[in-house]
């Protein structure tokens, strides 16, 4: 691997992982802005916890060396948590801004994904 595809996997990566690790604490404790939030999405909020453990396993999944399928299955689950916040800030006609933090967090599994080394993918059969 490219020197310069690692750093950019290593940033990319470190970045997602600071980003859905406060996110995920923000969510644990149910802080008052982020219940806010969930409510004016329309989700209950007994979901927080949910999505905060969820994002922390996912980092840990991330981050450990080795368990490609379990990878795939984490960035396929950040893809889908962020994807799914932008279209419920869209649907609900939040503003523009609301959609800043899913949507550089969506790019950021993006570009952790692809950039990847070797032996964090599934190998081709």
């Amino acid at each position: 691997m490219k020197k310069r595809n690692k750093i950019i996997y290593w940033i990319a990566t470190i970045w997602l992982s600071l980003g859905m690790l406060s996110t995920a604490i923000v969510q644990i404790i149910k802080m008052e802005e982020e219940v806010e939030n969930m409510t004016t999405l329309g989700y209950p909020t007994y979901l927080l916890p949910i999505l905060g453990a969820w994002k922390i396993l996912g980092v840990l999944a991330i981050l450990i060396p080795k368990f490609p399928v379990l990878k795939e299955w984490t960035y396929a689950g950040f893809f889908f948590v962020m994807s799914g916040a932008i279209i419920s800030h869209v649907t609900v006609g939040d503003e523009l801004i609301t959609l800043f933090g899913p949507t550089l967090l969506l790019i950021l599994t993006g570009i952790s994904w692809y950039y990847r080394p070797a032996n964090r993918k599934l190998e081709k059969q």
